[in-house]
Parts: structure tokens; C-alpha cells; sequence
């Protein structure tokens, strides 16, 4: 048993280290987010411009601009008060793959309005991008 447990926490260990849990989970959500025709070949393009852009040092263009974050702020801002729940912005940046599943935020009481969630789709996914 020992020995399968080892293998098991090197495998964590090895997915923890080169973030590989992080990038499947934006790979999903933007499937999900664009539905393309060809899946196989979007993936395949996303991963082609993360290989460039590594190489170039240029930034990742991530896959929700300016337009995608506000659309998706008011689908969840129903009321049309500019702000939306601390569980809302969770779950939104849960399925954008840019929270960590261990990952706990704390609600401040503050309210999250569209800069503060543009912000911090737009760091969060910096962060992301340079560290693979």
C-alpha cells in the first residue's frame, strides 16, 4: 500500500507543480464558454498560442475580453444595480476556471461591481497564464 500511495502523491505532486489542473479547467470553460464546431482543433490553437507566447514572452490573449466579462456581469446583475452576490462571483470565476478548488475567498461584505470583477478575471488570469 505504501508504494501506491507514494505514486499517488508524486502524481499530485507533479499535476500541484506544472499547474496542469489550472489549464484543464480553462480548456473546459472555454469550451464551454464558445462552443466551437471543431473542439479538438480550438484546444489545439489555445495551446499552440500558450507555446508562442511562452516563447516570445509575448501575453497569453485570454479567451474573455472586455465585451465576454461585461456580458457575463449582466446576466448575473439581473436587478440591473451594477453589483452582484460574493456567491456569484465565486461561481463565476469557478467556472472560468480561475479559482482553485482548495482555493477559499473571503467575503469582505463589499459589494462586487464590474470593474472589481473585470479586475480581477484580468489578474487572475494573468497569474494563470505565466506560470506555465
Amino acid at each position: 500500500m505504501q508504494a501506491g500511495g507514494s505514486r499517488e502523491q508524486e502524481a499530485r505532486n507533479y499535476l500541484e507543480k506544472h499547474r496542469i489542473m489550472e489549464l484543464l479547467s480553462y480548456l473546459t470553460s472555454a469550451l464551454l464558454f464558445f462552443r466551437p464546431e471543431k473542439p479538438r482543433e480550438y484546444l489545439i490553437s489555445i495551446l499552440e498560442r500558450l507555446r508562442i507566447a511562452k516563447i516570445t514572452g509575448v501575453a497569453f490573449p485570454f479567451f474573455m475580453d472586455h465585451s465576454n466579462i461585461v456580458a457575463m456581469f449582466e446576466m448575473m446583475d439581473t436587478s440591473s444595480k451594477g453589483t452582484i452576490s460574493f456567491v456569484q462571483y465565486k461561481e463565476a470565476l469557478k467556472t472560468l476556471g480561475l479559482l482553485n478548488k482548495d482555493e477559499v475567498l473571503i467575503d469582505d461584505g463589499h459589494i462586487i461591481t464590474l470593474d472589481k470583477f473585470r479586475a480581477e478575471v484580468n489578474k487572475r488570469t494573468e497569474e494563470i497564464w505565466s506560470s506555465f
